[in-house]
């Protein structure tokens, strides 16, 4: 939201810039899409509602352009100087709601793109797929992906000459259909890839290619060192099919959940075990890494939790961290077994221990939980407490709210703030009682005077 309104702030003064006489190449130098689309409705707003606009508009080549009057806009794209602003504006101009401008604003873009149709595509494709969602942008958005399909090159480079994600994604949909890669060159775009919904179809159409055409090493080696979880798991996949499924042995205790899902199926269609794999993997503390210990949970058999239960003094936070989420899965990490690992010093195993404990919290002791409020507590330890003593409800919210609303954590302190304001506790706190009024003193200048009389009579005090 602040990108947005940062747009729209730049967009503002930019309008009335150009109401002025400026010209929009000085006013917005490098504007992208959404500056664009936005520009040309606060245009259209100055001109129809606030009366500041200048006595000729209809002289000035960019806000004609967004005129409110179709006549004007259908003018300035005749007779409007061939400016980057004005093909910017004319793609806009495509999805216009009155039918003479919108016939006249696709023709102009139609011969554009005959006569220059690398600089077009690269530098409007943005704004036709951001104009496309519009009821009239289908045109437009047909007419370059038309372009593309008939030129795959033209969208092979932009894949490498643009950061547009939209712009990206339909580039590639295209030089998948139409030049059909490599297994190879498919691999190495899926391992070098940011955008998690490009990684997902580079890697399925490498999949699909090693399908047809035999697998290939060098492929499956690459996607098995990509970063993206989706793609190393698209690795793990392909070792069925380049007859290397003692490979998947190594990844069954990768940091993903997917990778270790898929490296469980690939080893098994080997003959491997993966249960008997990772039960051997966790008998050894020494070179323990946590993917192993959360990998034998998801095995799901409720006898493991005896090999799990010792690896909550592991000396590593993250594989204490998995053991605790392993027992948890498994339903083995009852309340006495847990509570004492809010304490842990490793923020990951609290968070974990908090989240098993949530659905014993009504029956957790709550003098165990208040001590960890203390300001000598971690901030971890304190945050944890406070989740569960707010899953309680009643008095005991109410009460850890309060004390936490001067805690010197500022993050705490607003959830203590916003617990006490939401007024959930009120439902189960006792009637007219002096500890409840006592609180409600202490936290006054979260409500006005008139809500906390509201408050104090729902809880039986006079208001």
């Amino acid at each position: 939201m602040r990108g947005h309104a940062a747009v729209r702030a730049n967009v503002r003064t930019a309008a009335w810039r150009l109401l002025g006489g400026e010209g929009a190449e000085e006013v917005l130098p490098c504007g992208g899409a959404a500056s664009w689309t936005a520009l040309d409705e606060e245009l259209r707003d100055v001109l129809r509602y606030r009366g500041a606009a200048p006595r000729h508009t209809a002289s000035l080549p960019v806000p004609a352009l967004c005129h409110p009057d179709g006549r004007v806009r259908e003018a300035a794209l005749a007779h409007g100087p061939r400016t980057p602003s004005f093909w910017y504006l004319a793609v806009i101009r495509c999805a216009d709601w009155a039918p003479p401008v919108r016939l006249r604003a696709r023709a102009l873009l139609e011969e554009r793109l005959r006569t220059a149709p690398d600089e077009t595509l690269r530098t409007l494709t943005p704004l036709v797929l951001r104009t496309g969602r519009r009821a009239e942008g289908e045109w437009a958005l047909g007419l370059f992906r038309a372009a593309y399909e008939a030129r795959p090159e033209l969208a092979a480079a932009r894949l490498d000459d643009t950061r547009d994600t939209a712009t990206r994604r339909l580039a590639a949909r295209v030089v998948v259909t139409a030049r059909r890669p490599g297994a190879r060159e498919l691999a190495r775009r899926a391992a070098a890839e940011l955008d998690p919904v490009l990684c997902r179809l580079w890697s399925d159409t490498a999949l699909a290619v090693m399908a047809a055409d035999g697998a290939d090493d060098g492929a499956v080696d690459t996607l098995l060192a990509a970063r993206a979880p989706m793609v190393r798991a698209a690795g793990v996949t392909a070792l069925r099919r380049a007859g290397r499924t003692s490979e998947a042995a190594g990844r069954l205790a990768d940091r993903s959940a997917l990778v270790r899902a898929c490296a469980r199926w690939a080893y098994a269609q080997g003959g491997g075990d993966p249960h008997a794999r990772y039960r051997k993997l966790c008998a050894d503390p020494a070179s323990l890494a946590p993917g192993a210990v959360a990998g034998l949970a998801e095995c799901g058999r409720r006898d493991d939790a005896a090999l799990i239960r010792p690896l909550l003094a592991h000396a590593s936070g993250a594989v204490r961290a998995a053991a605790v989420a392993g027992l948890r899965s498994l339903e083995c990490a009852p309340p006495a077994l847990v509570l004492p690992l809010l304490d842990d010093p490793s923020p990951a195993v609290v968070r974990r221990a908090t989240e098993a404990l949530l659905p014993y919290a009504p029956g957790l002791p709550a003098g165990e939980l208040e001590r960890r409020l203390a300001p000598a507590c971690p901030t971890p330890v304190r945050r944890a407490a406070f989740r569960l003593l707010r899953a309680r409800g009643g008095l005991d919210q109410l009460r850890a709210a309060v004390a936490l609303t001067t805690d010197a954590d500022p993050g705490l302190r607003g959830n203590a703030e916003s617990a006490v304001q939401l007024r959930r506790w009120m439902r189960d706190v006792p009637p007219g009682s002096a500890e409840v009024a006592g609180l409600l003193d202490r936290c006054g200048h979260l409500f006005s005077d008139y809500v906390m009389a509201g408050v104090r009579r729902r809880v039986g005090l006079p208001g």
